[in-house]
């Protein structure tokens, strides 16, 4: 399973010629939440394959279910080789809700990669996030929230297309952030928003 993960890294590398950048911090193995910007049905994979092999192991994407079981390969790729929680858009509950099933699946050595527009943006601004990072970050004050912008990885898989393009993307990696006392969810949210925002022009 392991070389199955080194090889779709690999693959996932090659294909959106992603170059890598960590700005005002450093890859480490300490439980953080990676929070970025959304694009393309690539993105999970591509920022996953962006960590170094110790703190990849350690880190599991959140995914949109209905999309990563729709067929028998993505459902492979997304629980077998990278380890993906796969949260249910269409049924959520209030006492198993998506908030709930990532606090269970950090654990206490577990890091994820979430994406708080929710849905993928193909505009050129970014979308508002929702409140799942900020009652993430209230939930679990110790973690490090590190913001990420991901370049020019909608051209790679456009909507609707199947097969990627080749063509060359970028994944920035910023300072992390915490929740601050008191701090109001809107704040917040527009910090993290602007927190990866900035990124691109770093």
């Amino acid at each position: 399973m392991e070389l199955t993960a080194m090889a779709l890294a690999l693959v996932a590398r090659l294909l959106s010629g992603a170059s890598v950048r960590w700005v005002g911090c450093e890859p480490d193995t300490c439980q953080r939440v990676y929070f970025a910007n959304h694009t393309s049905h690539l993105d999970a994979l591509v920022v996953w394959s962006a960590l170094p092999p110790p703190v990849r192991s350690l880190t599991r994407p959140v995914a949109a279910k209905d999309y990563w079981e729709k067929t028998r390969l993505r459902r492979y790729i997304s629980t077998k080789v990278f380890d993906a929680l796969l949260i249910d858009r269409n049924e959520i509950k209030v006492h198993n809700s998506p908030i709930d099933l990532m606090i269970k699946a950090l654990g206490d050595t577990k890091s994820l990669i979430v994406f708080p527009e929710g849905h993928r943006n193909t505009g050129p601004e970014m979308g508002e996030f929702k409140s799942g990072l900020y009652y993430l970050a209230k939930k679990r004050p110790d973690l490090e929230l590190v913001p990420v912008h991901i370049d020019n990885l909608n051209r790679v898989l456009p909507r609707g297309e199947f097969l990627p393009v080749p063509l060359l993307s970028c994944i920035s990696f910023g300072p992390p952030l915490w929740l601050e006392v008191k701090e109001p969810k809107m704040d917040f949210l527009n910090r993290a928003r602007d927190a990866v925002r900035t990124l691109k022009e770093r």
